[in-house]
């Protein structure tokens, strides 16, 4: 009984370091669904920008557990209707699903950073966890219902109501100040960023740090340390700041890849547009928040920055760039599925803790490689408002290119 309980308490603790790292990866890796806009216009310097989004961040933590409570309930059936662990699995068994769903999730989070492909944390987190479910309890181990209502039909809906939202606030704007001066037009906007992008940031902390929340929650239930019933009343105290201190870090040290992808690479952007696709995003994000759905930051921020292309007569959009992301947006769930399932499979011939510890030692090795690898083409806040080369559509800037280690994009179209 020792030994059991000293191995499962070590398994919870590789899951909330796990847990957390994941909330880490997701705050750099959305930072520029905030503050893309706001530095791609001279709005805001890029430190003083993720600055903001990191202490707005961690405010919109506090803010609400309606998120939280959807991750508990509404992605995998691993507890019954009294809360107890559904026959077949121990609170072992629970954990390594659990955790192998939060490996595949920061595993893709990271590779698409690696390319500046501002696919969805979220998505990934979720494809994770269903993908290690399905390998552990089969079909019947995934709240369907759930996964449908909250998670597939906001991710088809939001990106086109974002768009298309974003473009008539844009088209707006341009008609009520045409007769104003273009200088005086893009200072006032500018202005009004700060505004919208901190509301960005803000709904950011409030939806995505609950998303880690909820799966910290998930696991403590698992193991007998949080009653279900307790998640919709609040979350220990320990879990939420922890979770909110997670991401502002990774929002604070900003994703300048994903940035650059978002601010130059997508639409030649001025700040009334900036403002519109900024004000689209924070108002459907908080929306969303407040109803429990677990809504993609990351595809509202990025087709509202596409309908303020739309909305502006002339404005020059890259279709191309934005082909990429959909096809990054298409493969998030199955792909971090799919490493999600590998990792409980290999977790499970192990032996659920020796299998933890040997999946954690993997996490950390391939997360060093690929850190490594972008060092090699470095973008950082020095760089991350060049000029966008449309020949490559590379997010590399040409002065941060290293010859023959240049980092190739894994979905350019021939």
């Amino acid at each position: 009984m020792i030994l059991r309980m000293s191995g499962e308490m070590l398994v919870l603790v590789l899951l909330v370091i796990t847990a957390l790292g994941f909330d880490f990866t997701n705050g750099f890796h959305d930072t520029g669904n905030a503050m893309a806009t706001s530095i791609a216009t001279g709005a805001l310097k890029p430190k003083v920008a993720v600055t903001i989004a990191a202490i707005l961040n961690l405010v919109g933590a506090f803010l609400s557990v309606e998120v939280a409570a959807t991750i508990t309930k509404n992605i995998l059936h691993l507890q019954n209707k009294s809360g107890d662990l559904i026959s077949g699995i121990d609170a072992n068994e629970a954990l390594l699903i659990i955790f192998a769903g939060l490996v595949g999730g920061i595993l893709w989070n990271l590779f698409t950073w690696l390319f500046g492909l501002p696919s969805s944390s979220s998505h990934a987190l979720f494809g994770g966890l269903i993908g290690s479910g399905i390998a552990a309890l089969g079909a019947s181990g995934i709240d369907w219902h759930g996964v449908l209502s909250k998670v597939i039909i906001p991710a088809l809906a939001s990106p086109f109501i974002a768009c298309a939202v974003a473009a008539v606030g844009t088209w707006l704007i341009y008609r009520i100040t045409a007769s104003v001066l273009d200088s005086r037009k893009e200072k006032g906007f500018r202005s009004g960023q700060i505004v919208t992008a901190s509301l960005v940031s803000l709904a950011h902390g409030t939806g995505d740090a609950q998303k880690t929340m909820g799966v910290i929650a998930l696991a403590l239930i698992s193991t007998g340390h949080l009653s279900s019933s307790s998640v919709k009343h609040g979350l220990p105290i320990w879990v939420v700041f922890s979770c909110a201190a997670a991401i502002a870090l990774g929002t604070y040290l900003g994703g300048w890849r994903i940035i650059r992808t978002l601010g130059k690479g997508l639409v030649e952007i001025n700040s009334p547009q900036g403002m519109a696709a900024e004000a689209s995003s924070a108002a459907i994000i908080l929306t969303s928040s407040a109803a429990g759905m677990a809504l993609s930051t990351t595809q509202v921020a990025t087709g509202s920055i596409l309908g303020s292309g739309v909305g502006k007569k002339g404005a020059q959009v890259r279709w191309a760039v934005a082909g990429r992301m959909v096809i990054a947006w298409v493969t998030t769930l199955p792909a971090a599925g799919i490493v999600g399932a590998i990792c409980y499979g290999l977790g499970h011939l192990l032996g659920d803790v020796t299998g933890a510890i040997v999946i954690f030692v993997l996490l950390c090795a391939a997360s060093g490689y690929m850190y490594w690898r972008a060092q090699q083409n470095k973008v950082d806040s020095n760089n991350v408002n060049d000029e966008w080369d449309d020949e490559t559509n590379s997010i590399i800037p040409p002065s941060a290119q290293d010859g023959p280690r240049q980092v190739p994009d894994p979905t350019a179209m021939t």
